[in-house]
């Protein structure tokens, strides 16, 4: 049987370095690899073999398909590159490239799907924000550091006399006085998920970045509430292997105050050049500031809330697996880096 694949590729071979059209190339390739072909018969033929031969057969009539294949569309481009006037219908035609959606994009759909799990709607307020929606109403001093140019970008325009300086959107919370004045009488539950600047640039900050504000307004709000959402968020998203923690802080805008870390995926809590320690910072929490409520129109008598602010990017550097140990790598323009997730 060894002969008889031998004899058939060699005629095969002949046969078609002779040929000059498709059509008899299209022919022949059915005579010899067709459902009926010489070789598919050789291969039927192979359960009448006896002893340990099997096997070296079986790869010996693989191999002269191969190359009875590769010599057939090696023909077909020299028969084509002979004649322009021919068209080959079967060739196959390329395909566009398909993209996907980058990662920050996925992070935003999936954190605004799990706060909408539990009753949030989703926000997104300006990218080009007034001095009084970004410091003023959140209690911010006017000597604050976070209002100084060398952390804010300020746009150059005319001040505003009500509202000040127009300044690019610092964070997410600009948009709580915005989202109380549109709602005015509570209940709220906002997530506000967007575009923010800072003059910041290192492995853990970008000079233009996202974030996600959550906001909830209603009677009898506590810091239960606050941290029971915190943790389905993290069980949710990061998974129920991952450990937060909260840590006492201070942010003008709510009281009591406290920033939120999560175990370092990266390192796995051991430590390295993006955590530091073991721990990551996500962003800050806390119960809104009376004074905010009243700027929003709301009376802090009645009504109590809780906010919290998070990096988008950063969220998602610490989604279990991914291993991202560079912020600047979600913004990079090497499709070697990207194509990974």
């Amino acid at each position: 049987m060894k002969e008889e694949i031998i004899n058939l590729k060699n005629q095969a071979l002949a046969q078609i370095t002779e040929i000059d059209n498709l059509e008899d190339l299209k022919d022949l390739q059915i005579t010899y690899l067709g459902r009926n072909g010489r070789l598919s018969k050789l291969i039927k033929k192979i359960k009448e073999v006896k002893g340990g031969d099997k096997k070296e057969i079986g790869i010996q009539i693989n191999q002269t398909k191969k190359t009875l294949l590769e010599l057939i569309a090696s023909q077909k481009q020299k028969i084509k590159s002979k004649s322009n006037t021919e068209f080959d219908e079967t060739v196959p035609g390329i395909l566009p490239p398909v993209g996907n959606l980058h990662l920050v994009t996925k992070a935003i759909e999936e954190i605004a799907k799990t706060f909408k799990a539990i009753g949030f709607s989703q926000a997104r307020y300006n990218e080009v924000e007034w001095d009084y929606f970004g410091f003023e109403s959140l209690n911010f001093t006017k000597d604050h550091p976070a209002r100084d140019d060398w952390e804010t970008f300020f746009v150059d325009v005319p001040e505003d006399k009500k509202l000040g300086p127009m300044i690019l959107t610092p964070h997410t919370s600009s948009g709580q006085v915005r989202e109380m004045k549109r709602v005015g009488t509570p209940p709220i539950r906002m997530v506000n998920i967007a575009k923010c600047y800072r003059r910041q640039a290192d492995v853990s900050h970008v000079p233009m970045f996202h974030q996600f504000e959550g906001l909830v307004v209603d009677k009898n709000i506590s810091i239960v509430n606050l941290k029971g959402t915190l943790d389905y968020f993290a069980q949710n998203f990061f998974g129920e292997s991952r450990k937060t923690r909260l840590r006492p802080y201070h942010f003008p805008f709510t009281e009591p105050s406290f920033e939120v870390d999560i175990s370092c995926d990266v390192c796995e809590g051991s430590g390295c050049k993006l955590c530091k320690g073991g721990w990551l910072e996500l962003g800050g929490a806390g119960m809104v500031h009376p004074n905010v409520l009243r700027n929003g129109g709301i009376d802090p008598k009645i009504y109590s809330g809780f906010a919290f602010g998070w990096g988008v990017e950063r969220t998602y550097m610490m989604k279990e697996g991914l291993k991202i140990p560079d912020i600047r790598l979600l913004y990079s323009s090497n499709l070697q880096i990207l194509k990974q997730f």
